[in-house]
């Protein structure tokens, strides 16, 4: 059996997708336009983006046996994802209602029921290494032994750090590669500067990495350090384009890209997403990203 190139490890979800055409007011009752029902969840999302990419991925988490659970399974399967180290369960899968307006925005309600985290007993380690293991944070008791079997195999680990909570701060100096939001670093540090956000992790961390949105990202790897503008797309929605450039950040460490064009690679995958309404249908292709770079570049030449 050949080895995974990403194990991604955390949320899986059901997400209920609503394009509507501003945000409901108080006793407001509004239509949406476009309805939209597929699987989510951040790691979830990483492990199909590494997939679409073309690389072999598995996904680690926790899944329902009720109806959303069957049929988020069902979706990951029909991507190629590895999933024997889904968890299934009577507690209910997650499910979030996704409200998506005309600028790309989105507000988010999830509800878990009486779903916890899974134990540490419950990490069932793949039969194969993993050249990359990304967390997400939302699973903390599969963490510490997931962790120690990504150390024991020599593989990179990347933290989806898109809020301060147990599971990310556990895990935030002890992955390789800190890959946090905005809003991660600013819920850190108390204050929203990110640039001070980013020195003060760099000197705990060997890489840090934070996502600005629409105004790109700032990085910091040992001495070097540096800033990649956003690619310019028209967005649509917004949901999953953390998870998008996260699974491409990692599928790029797994396939050993060079430092710089690792971080065109993530940020072009994650702004495609943005184009097409919902997060899961909206990870694009390897062909796709590749395209977006061609454009890109050549416009530069042109420039010249």
């Amino acid at each position: 059996m050949p080895p995974l190139d990403v194990l991604c490890i955390g949320h899986a979800s059901f997400d209920l997708v609503f394009a509507v055409p501003h945000h409901p007011a108080a006793d407001e009752k509004i239509f949406a336009n476009t309805l939209l029902a597929c699987g989510g969840g951040p790691a979830a999302n990483a492990a199909v983006t590494v997939a679409r990419l073309g690389l072999k991925a598995g996904f680690a988490g926790y899944l329902g046996t009720d109806l959303y659970g069957e049929r988020h399974l069902e979706e990951l399967r029909e991507a190629g994802i590895d999933t024997q180290a889904v968890v299934r369960g009577s507690s209910p899968t997650p499910l979030s209602a996704v409200l998506v307006k005309p600028d790309g925005r989105r507000a988010l309600v999830n509800y878990k029921g009486d779903t916890r985290p899974l134990p540490p007993q419950d990490f069932s380690a793949p039969p194969t290494p993993a050249r990359c293991v990304l967390f997400d944070g939302h699973e903390p008791g599969l963490s510490e032994p997931a962790l120690s079997w990504a150390r024991a195999h020599d593989a990179a680990t990347v933290l989806d750090a898109g809020s301060l909570h147990t599971g990310s701060e556990w895990l935030m100096f002890r992955v390789g590669h800190l890959v946090a939001s905005e809003k991660f670093a600013a819920q850190w540090l108390g204050k929203d500067t990110p640039e001070q956000a980013l020195a003060a992790l760099a000197e705990r961390s060997p890489c840090v990495v934070v996502t600005l949105g629409e105004r790109g990202l700032i990085w910091r790897r040992g001495a070097e350090s540096g800033r990649l503008p956003a690619f310019p797309v028209a967005a649509v929605d917004t949901t999953g384009a953390g998870d998008v450039f996260h699974g491409a950040y990692a599928a790029g460490l797994a396939a050993g890209m060079d430092w710089l064009d690792l971080l065109r690679y993530a940020s072009a995958a994650g702004a495609l997403c943005c184009t097409r309404l919902g997060a899961r249908p909206g990870i694009p292709s390897r062909h796709e990203v590749e395209r977006l770079l061609g454009e890109c570049r050549s416009t530069a030449r042109n420039r010249r």
